[in-house]
C-alpha cells in the first residue's frame, strides 16, 4: 500500500534552516506525475508551498521563493524541502503529497494531488 511519511520538522529561531524529507513506500517515484508540499498554519487554509514534476520542473508559492528549495532523489524515492532564512509565518503543519498517474491531477483536471503524508510540524520562534 502506498504511503508517504514526512521527517524533518522541528523547532528552530528565525533565520535558521531545516530540511524536511518525505519518503514514499508502496510505490517509485516513477509511478508519480509530480510531487509537492503545503503547509497549514492554525486557523488558515492549506497553502501550496511548492511542487516539481517528474521531470524536475519547481514551483514555489511567492511567499518562499528563494528561500526554500525542492528536490528529489530517485534511489531512495525520497522528497526534501530545504527551508533557509526561516521567518515566524513559517510556522505551520507541512504535507508531503503525491499524484500518480491516472489521476485527476495528472489529466489537468484538479490542482488537488490527492495523496498525502500525515504531516510535520515546523515551528519558527523570534
Amino acid at each position: 500500500q502506498a504511503q508517504l511519511v514526512e521527517f524533518g520538522g522541528g523547532s528552530v529561531q528565525a533565520g535558521g534552516s531545516l530540511r524536511l524529507s518525505c519518503v514514499v513506500s508502496g510505490y517509485t517515484f516513477f509511478s508519480t506525475c509530480g510531487m509537492g508540499w503545503y503547509r497549514q498554519a492554525p486557523g488558515k487554509e492549506r497553502e501550496l508551498v511548492s511542487t516539481i514534476s517528474s521531470d524536475g520542473t519547481a514551483t514555489y508559492a511567492d511567499s518562499v521563493k528563494g528561500r526554500f528549495t525542492i528536490s528529489q532523489d530517485h534511489p531512495k524515492d525520497t522528497l526534501y524541502l530545504q527551508m533557509n532564512s526561516l521567518k515566524t509565518e513559517d510556522t505551520a503543519v507541512y504535507y508531503c503529497a503525491a499524484a500518480f498517474y491516472g489521476s485527476a491531477y495528472c489529466s489537468g483536471t484538479t490542482a488537488d494531488f490527492g495523496f498525502w503524508g500525515q504531516g510535520t510540524q515546523v515551528t519558527v520562534s523570534s
